[in-house]
C-alpha cells in the first residue's frame, strides 16, 4: 500500500531543474540585516501608523507605489546608511530593501524613484508633523508592560547646519553659522520628541508647552508616575520652574554663572583653590545655597559644584527641587543627561537627522522625523533583542556595521525567500540568535553558505 501525503507538491523533472537553477542563482545584497529591522517594525506596526497619519492625495487608480511602501523604503534606507534621495535610483531594486518594505524581491517591480520620494516629502502638513511627534510618545508608552515609578524627561537643543536657501534658516551667534535649532526630548534612550525650529528663537522656546503636553499624556496612563524635568542652563526659566512646582513635577536644571552666584559660593571655590595648591590635584567641592534672580518669584535651592584644576576655577550651578545631597544630585542625576547628548549625536552622525537640505521648512521637519523613526527601530532592537549580548550598548553605527550591513545572496523559491549568508561571517551566531527571536516560522529564512 502506497502512502499518500496530500501536502506534498510533486514536481516534474523540468520543474525540479528550474528550481535548482533558481537556488544556484539569486541576487546579491549588502543589506541582509534590514530584514531584522523589518521584524522589529512589525511589533509596533510603525509604518502603517505613519501611513495612517499622512494624507495621500493621489488618485488610487494611478498609484504604482503605496504610501506605506514609500515610507518604509525611506526609513529603512536611512537606517541602513543611505541618506540621499539620489541613492534610491539604484536602491529601489535592492532585494533586501524590497523585502524590508514587504514587497517581493523582483527586479521588474522596483520601489519608488527619487522623484516619487521627493514628492512625498514635500506634501507633508504641519498637522501631520504634530501627529507624528505624538506617535513617538505613544510608542514610548506601549514599550512599558507596567507603569514606571519615575521618568526623567531630558530636554536639549542642538544646531542643525544649513547650507542653502532653506526656509527659516538664520545665523546663530553661539554656533557661528546658519542653522536650524531642533529641540529633542528623551527619556533615557527613548525618543519622545524631535521638533525642528528656526535658529533665531530662544533655545527654550516651545519647551514649556511640550513639557505640559507630555506630563498630561503620561498622567493619563500612569497617574502615579513621578516625573522629573532635566535640562541645561538654556532651559532655566522661572516660569517653567514655577509651572513644575504647581503641577507636581520635579526639576533639575543648570543655571548660568553670574557675579552674584559666584559671590555666594565663594567659600567653596576658595576652599577648592587652596586644596589644589596644596595637592596639585583636581579638586571638587559641593554645597548649596538659596538663590533668586530678580525676575524670580521666590528663592530656590541651587547646588554648587566648586571645581579647581590646573586651568583655574570652574564652578557650576544647578537649580532643583529634588531631595538629596548636593554631590549625589549633581553626579548621579544631573550629569546623567550627558547620555541624551550621545543619542542626539547618534541621530545626526549616523541617521542623518541634519540632512535637512529641502527648501520647504515642513519637508525638513519631516526628514528629521524620518530619521527619528529610524532611531526608534534601532533603539527597540537594542533594548529588546541585544540585551546581554556584545552589542547591548553599541551605537547605531556599530550595530549597522556588524549586524545589518551583511552580504547575502537572495533566492526566491516556490514557497519562501532565502537569504544565503557567507559561512565566514564573523557575527553569524549573534545574527542567528537575533533572527531566531525575531523572524516568524513562515518568514524569511537565513541560510549560511
Amino acid at each position: 500500500m502506497t502512502e499518500c501525503n496530500t501536502n506534498r507538491v510533486e514536481l516534474s523533472r523540468v520543474q525540479r531543474r528550474e528550481l535548482i537553477a533558481d537556488f544556484a542563482g539569486g541576487r546579491l545584497t549588502s543589506d541582509a540585516g534590514s530584514v531584522l529591522l523589518r521584524e522589529v517594525e512589525k511589533k509596533t506596526d510603525l509604518f502603517s501608523r505613519i501611513d495612517h497619519i499622512v494624507t495621500d492625495p493621489r488618485n488610487p487608480e494611478k498609484i504604482t507605489h503605496q504610501q506605506r511602501t514609500l515610507l518604509a523604503q525611506r526609513i529603512m534606507a536611512i537606517a541602513m546608511g543611505y541618506e540621499d534621495l539620489n541613492d534610491h535610483g539604484t536602491l529601489r531594486t535592492d532585494p533586501a530593501l524590497q523585502v524590508a518594505t514587504n514587497l517581493a524581491p523582483e527586479e521588474d517591480q522596483p520601489l519608488g524613484s527619487p522623484s516619487t520620494l521627493s514628492r512625498l516629502e514635500n506634501r507633508i502638513t504641519r498637522k501631520e508633523l504634530v501627529e507624528m511627534n505624538a506617535l513617538l510618545v505613544e510608542l514610548f508608552i506601549e514599550s512599558h508592560d507596567e507603569a514606571p515609578e519615575e521618568i526623567i524627561l531630558d530636554f536639549d537643543a542642538t544646531d542643525d547646519p544649513t547650507h542653502g536657501n532653506q526656509e527659516k534658516s538664520f545665523f546663530h551667534g553661539y554656533y557661528d553659522h546658519y542653522c536650524f535649532l531642533p529641540l529633542y526630548v528623551f527619556c533615557d534612550q527613548q525618543l519622545l520628541c524631535a521638533y525642528l525650529r528656526p535658529s533665531r528663537l530662544d533655545g527654550a522656546k516651545h519647551a514649556w508647552p511640550i513639557l505640559s503636553l507630555l506630563v498630561k499624556r503620561f498622567r493619563e496612563v500612569w497617574p502615579e508616575v513621578r516625573i522629573v524635568f532635566r535640562g541645561d542652563s538654556g532651559f532655566c526659566r522661572w516660569k517653567m520652574l514655577n509651572w513644575c512646582e504647581k503641577n507636581d513635577v520635579d526639576y533639575i536644571v543648570g543655571i548660568g554663572k553670574n557675579a552674584r552666584l559666584k559671590a555666594m559660593s565663594l567659600s567653596w571655590t576658595d576652599a577648592a583653590e587652596k586644596q589644589h595648591l596644596l595637592t596639585s590635584e583636581k579638586q571638587r567641592l559641593f554645597g548649596e545655597i538659596s538663590y533668586a534672580a530678580e525676575t524670580w518669584n521666590k528663592e530656590r535651592r541651587v547646588i554648587v559644584k566648586a571645581e579647581h584644576t590646573d586651568k583655574g576655577s570652574n564652578p557650576r550651578f544647578v537649580v532643583t527641587n529634588l531631595k538629596g545631597s548636593p554631590q549625589s544630585l549633581y553626579d548621579d542625576i544631573y550629569c546623567a543627561r550627558g547620555e541624551m547628548e550621545n543619542r542626539i549625536k547618534e541621530q545626526q552622525l549616523y541617521l542623518f537627522a541634519d540632512r535637512t537640505s529641502c527648501h520647504e521648512f515642513y519637508a525638513n521637519q519631516f526628514r528629521l522625523l524620518l530619521s527619528s523613526f529610524a532611531y526608534v527601530l534601532f533603539e527597540a532592537l537594542r533594548r529588546e533583542y541585544l540585551a546581554d549580548t556584545p552589542l547591548d550598548r553599541a551605537q547605531v553605527s556599530t550595530i549597522r556595521q556588524k549586524l545589518l550591513k551583511v552580504a547575502a545572496r537572495v533566492v526566491v523559491s516556490v514557497r519562501r525567500i532565502v537569504f544565503h549568508l557567507a559561512s565566514s561571517y564573523p557575527y553569524r551566531s549573534l545574527f542567528s540568535q537575533i533572527a531566531g527571536a525575531l523572524l516568524p516560522e513562515k518568514g524569511a529564512t537565513m541560510a549560511p553558505g
